[in-house]
């Protein structure tokens, strides 16, 4: 009988360690955080952009240098020669001038240099989102590896294959996610791959083609001490708040604007913010739509901006065509912010069931999603929207404060990083011990 140590030695890993532009760095901070708050020691290896950290209690950081050829202000830069010390240099230079994303496996080459031989200084190894072919080397050479999955990216591909409009597009997408292959074969060779949601591990498993056995859920969560409702603060009468981290189709910014665009038809005074950067899409949509005045951008903001951001909206909107989780829709239930979103991917286990704590509607239906954020707003009015009473409520904001309630008893029961990290430590010391019992090591 194998007697697996108390602390555990982790090396967390992510290609791409960003704080602010997707939930990769989000996940690092806090998973890390709560390894260590139950006494193992996480060392997190990333590349560029470096995440935000909470280093101590047992987590450090080390940097995996890379040649970070989508930096701002100068994405898509041409390195000098002198820059390129390694294949892996050359190998990502040439698939950024072919149209092609290189990092998850540049990354996952260099990454093993800094590991050291097996069985080294780490009991696991955990990979977040690289799936890189050196991440399937380790697992070779009996490395326990567990990867994380938020979501297969096959389904970013169809959307953006469906949106590309003429051909010349479609095929510059398809050299974009040239990596995902890559990344399919990976995860079918690995001991244990997680994912946050029941949808999302229904889609690894038909498209990425891991077997079931080895897929296993571990939502993820928010922390709940930041992210709470502000004592005090009154909600802006007609303010939606959204958050697009990306100028993807998928994320459902465009139905948004036009839903917008209806609402103010009736509701004039309704007013968009965006938690994330103009991008030209978003950016023609509104011009289109009318909305100069209407739709506010919010780019890089703190913590703290943001939960006050959600504790003064009226209503939430979660768009997006797909979600493998909606860490944005988590965080606005903890603040008690009343949310629509749609029925996309993971998005009801999520929220729960219509009416709950976030009113429900199809993807991709401007008009549902303005009838739905007018329902919210209707209901601080008391007034009634299609000749009935909102939400059966007889008091001014009754929909909205009962939906607020149920959102945030929903976060404190299911999603929490303390929850999240104890599920992912029980995958990990199971992956370990049957790494022993096949005599690895």
């Amino acid at each position: 009988m194998n007697v697996q140590p108390e602390s555990l030695r982790v090396a967390l890993l992510a290609y791409r360690g960003n704080p602010r532009v997707g939930g990769q760095g989000v996940y690092l901070r806090y998973l890390s955080r709560e390894l260590g708050r139950l006494g193992h020691q996480v060392t997190v290896f990333s590349g560029p952009p470096w995440p935000l950290l909470d280093e101590g209690n047992g987590t450090r950081l080390v940097k995996v240098d890379s040649l970070d050829l989508y930096r701002e202000p100068d994405p898509f830069r041409v390195p000098k020669a002198s820059e390129l010390r390694s294949w892996a240099d050359v190998v990502e230079v040439l698939t950024m001038l072919a149209g092609g994303f290189p990092e998850p496996r540049t990354f996952s080459w260099r990454v093993p240099k800094l590991l050291g031989p097996y069985p080294g200084g780490f009991d696991v190894v955990h990979d977040n989102g690289s799936f890189g072919t050196g991440v399937a080397r380790l697992a070779r050479k009996g490395w326990p590896v567990v990867g994380t999955c938020h979501h297969p990216l096959t389904v970013d591909r169809l959307v953006d294959l469906a949106n590309a409009g003429p051909r010349w597009k479609e095929l510059s997408v398809k050299r974009w996610y040239g990596f995902v292959r890559m990344q399919n074969s990976v995860a079918r060779r690995l001991a244990r791959v997680l994912t946050v949601s029941y949808s999302s591990r229904r889609d690894i498993i038909e498209q990425m083609g891991v077997a079931p056995q080895r897929v296993v859920v571990v939502p993820i969560g928010t922390d709940t001490e930041v992210f709470r409702p502000l004592p005090g603060r009154k909600r802006v009468p007609g303010l939606v708040v959204t958050t697009a981290s990306a100028d993807v189709a998928m994320k459902g910014l465009t139905y948004l604007l036009e839903a917008l665009a209806k609402l103010r038809t009736e509701r004039p005074h309704a007013r968009l913010v965006v938690v994330g950067e103009p991008r030209p899409a978003s950016s023609a949509a509104v011009a289109r739509l009318g909305l100069e005045g209407a739709v506010s951008f919010r780019p890089g903001i703190s913590d703290a901006e943001l939960v006050d951001l959600y504790c003064s909206a009226s209503v939430v909107a979660v768009p997006s065509l797909y979600e493998g989780f909606s860490l944005p829709a988590v965080e606005a239930m903890a603040c008690c912010a009343p949310v629509v979103a749609t029925s996309g991917g993971a998005l009801p286990e999520v929220v729960g069931r219509d009416g709950e704590a976030a009113l429900l509607v199809p993807p991709a239906d401007p008009g549902a999603l303005a009838h739905a954020l007018g329902a919210v707003l209707a209901s601080y009015e008391g007034t009634t929207e299609g000749g009935r009473a909102v939400g059966h409520a007889s008091a001014p904001g009754a929909l909205a404060e009962r939906m607020g309630r149920a959102g945030r008893e929903r976060v404190l029961g299911r999603f929490t990083w303390q929850r999240c990290a104890a599920g992912v430590v029980d995958q990990y010391r199971a992956v370990i011990s049957e790494s022993q019992w096949c005599g690895r090591g």
